[in-house]
């Protein structure tokens, strides 16, 4: 609760700052269009691709994203959802999945914070299981960009805030991941994982 509050805390006094600025231009950094994210991934093979609906992209007001589906003969299946956006200061910022899913009728049973060791590092995720009726869905999502990944929403305000001051950027994504069950969903987010840096730099 200290860490929070002190993360929280910096987040509101850098805001200051911030907003002082907001009008300050990022600088323009290329990245890969996730479009071109790779069908297959290990073991994964993407079983097609779900375009959003006009009503979800005047929601969320992502530069890029992907929406996909891939498949493991061994670990079953799993949905992939990775928005981008290339610059989060006027107001365009990334959605946490623990609002937009309720949002949808998905509420969260449980909620825990974890390491997944992946082939490019380890990964701080979050894992949520959630219900709608009588489904039930393991969902793990994550922060990414500007040269990091976070799992804290609070730390991902705080780096936002002091990359735009220091770097001007503000760019980043959201990766979230929705399987039948957690192992399937942390099977594939180790296995994506080391794919992302081009797409989220």
């Amino acid at each position: 609760m200290i860490a929070r509050a002190a993360i929280l805390s910096l987040v509101i006094l850098a805001g200051g700052v911030y907003s002082r600025n907001a009008g300050t231009l990022d600088r323009p950094v290329p990245h890969a269009a996730l479009a071109q994210l790779p069908c297959d991934i290990d073991a994964w093979r993407c079983a097609g691709d779900v375009p959003l609906d006009r009503e979800s992209l005047s929601v969320l007001r992502v530069d890029d994203y992907v929406n996909r589906s891939y498949v493991n003969s061994a670990r079953g299946s799993a949905a992939l959802f990775v928005g981008y956006y290339a610059s989060q200061r006027q107001g365009d910022t990334i959605h946490s999945p623990q609002n937009c899913l309720p949002g949808s009728g998905w509420q969260p049973v449980s909620s825990s914070r974890v390491t997944l060791r992946a082939a490019d590092g380890d990964l701080r995720a979050n894992e949520l299981i959630v219900e709608k009726n009588l489904d039930r869905q393991a969902v793990v999502y994550w922060y990414q960009g500007r040269g990091r990944t976070i799992a804290s929403d609070y730390a991902n305000k705080f780096w936002l805030v002091a990359d735009a001051i220091r770097l001007h950027r503000s760019d980043g994504g959201l990766v979230r991941i929705v399987a039948p069950s957690m192992p399937e969903a942390e099977a594939f987010a180790r296995a994506i994982r080391p794919y992302l840096g081009s797409y989220l730099p």
